[in-house]
């Protein structure tokens, strides 16, 4: 890059990082997640608001230039790995074990409903999705999309409201992780599919193959890693040295993610799963303080400003999808999950807060919906139709539950 490139690449990042923080602040101060802030501040700084109201100024601000481009998402993707490495460290399957029974109903009807509604969806109405050549494909990614929750979301939103430990905040996490699981071995597989001309032969076959990488990255993390890491000499009053080694076990999940053909996000999660399995408390925290904060608060903003910057909402909005997305994901989610807990043994007031509990998108639906645009999968009209789902159930979560479980 040169001078000017460099100058207007890191103006870019100051103003993103600025609008976050802002408006993170105000939604923050207003009891909702920071990243509704973080959302609504790409919005208003991208072609939505300013680029409509102020061309000039958005044009000095943001050139069409493809090294700026790229850079900017060079460092978005290399922050996406620390994110999701971060959502995986979430992820704690001793949980599954306490009450096999309500999480296996309330994840399977909480997975299953939405997943039909939006696999559905797509072949009965097929004129609302626009034309696509891999209807199949679509119809598999509008169920995967709905039936994945958020998980570090649904972890903030109930670490506010001190509900992490009860047993409804177990109940919501761990069917939410075995939502988010499932869903994201899907999803890889639809990656791996994009590049074919059809899927014809191949779908066990890829498949297993997401599955035997699934197994693999945890088995590394159990027998190899996991010793490694407990080691008491090797990383004693050496934190630098644990970050690094961390940092090096993300960047090659995410390769041997993209070695098999899927993508590179999908790597970095698994390998935060496999990490957030049988350590010490203490060394769990200590990854946790060292990966979170920079990737919560540093990467997480830049990428979420980004998705604003990324779509005009004015000029791209079709109320009829956003409508029904926001409908299916809704009914779906809070009516599947809900019958789930009832019939796990939860009275029907409990139950409703799991399923609205879980009805949270937020972050990760808005990585899916990224990533779908980019393989050119879906349309703006789409993904601006999901990042609106994303954010309007994760706004009516918070409030519900609040008032479920007053």
């Amino acid at each position: 890059m040169n001078p000017s490139q460099f100058h207007a690449f890191f103006v870019q990042i100051g103003l993103m990082l600025t609008v976050a923080w802002f408006f993170g602040y105000l939604l923050k101060k207003l009891g909702q997640p920071v990243v509704l802030g973080e959302l609504i501040g790409g919005i208003l700084l991208g072609p939505t608001l300013l680029g409509a109201i102020c061309p000039d100024i958005y044009a000095a601000l943001f050139p069409v230039d493809k090294v700026i481009t790229s850079s900017i998402d060079a460092l978005l993707k290399v922050g996406m790995l620390f994110f999701m490495f971060a959502a995986g460290l979430e992820v704690n399957l001793a949980h599954f074990r306490q009450s096999k029974w309500l999480i296996t109903s309330t994840s399977l009807m909480g997975g299953v409903l939405p997943f039909a509604l939006g696999f559905g969806g797509v072949f009965l109405l097929p004129t609302l999705w626009g034309e696509t050549d891999r209807p199949l494909l679509l119809a598999l990614f509008m169920g995967t999309a709905l039936s994945i929750s958020a998980l570090p979301v649904i972890a903030r939103i109930l670490m506010e409201m001190n509900l992490l430990g009860s047993r409804i905040g177990m109940t919501i996490m761990t069917s939410a992780m075995i939502n988010d699981l499932i869903g994201w071995v899907l999803f890889a597989f639809i990656l791996r599919n994009l590049g074919r001309a059809d899927m014809n032969g191949n779908i066990f076959a890829t498949f297993g193959l997401v599955l035997a990488y699934t197994a693999l990255i945890l088995a590394i993390g159990r027998w190899l890693v996991r010793p490694i890491m407990n080691s008491a000499r090797l990383f004693q009053n050496w934190p630098g040295g644990l970050l690094t080694f961390v940092s090096v076990l993300i960047v090659l999940a995410a390769v041997g993610a993209e070695q098999v053909g899927i993508h590179a996000i999908f790597g970095a999660f698994l390998a935060g799963m496999a990490l957030s399995q049988g350590h010490a408390p203490e060394q769990k925290k200590t990854i946790n303080s060292m990966i979170q904060p920079f990737a919560l608060n540093f990467f997480a903003p830049l990428y979420f400003v980004s998705v604003g910057l990324k779509a005009n909402f004015s000029s791209q909005f079709d109320g009829t999808l956003c409508l029904l997305i926001f409908l299916m994901a809704c009914f779906g989610k809070m009516i599947g999950a809900g019958i789930g807990a009832r019939l796990g043994g939860m009275c029907w007031r409990e139950a409703l807060a799991v399923g609205v509990g879980l009805n949270a998108r937020g972050a990760i639906e808005i990585i899916l919906a990224s990533v779908a645009l980019e393989y050119h999968l879906i349309d703006q009209r789409i993904f601006i139709a999901l990042v609106l789902m994303a954010f309007l159930t994760t706004l009516l979560s918070s409030g519900l539950l609040k008032y479920l479980l007053k």
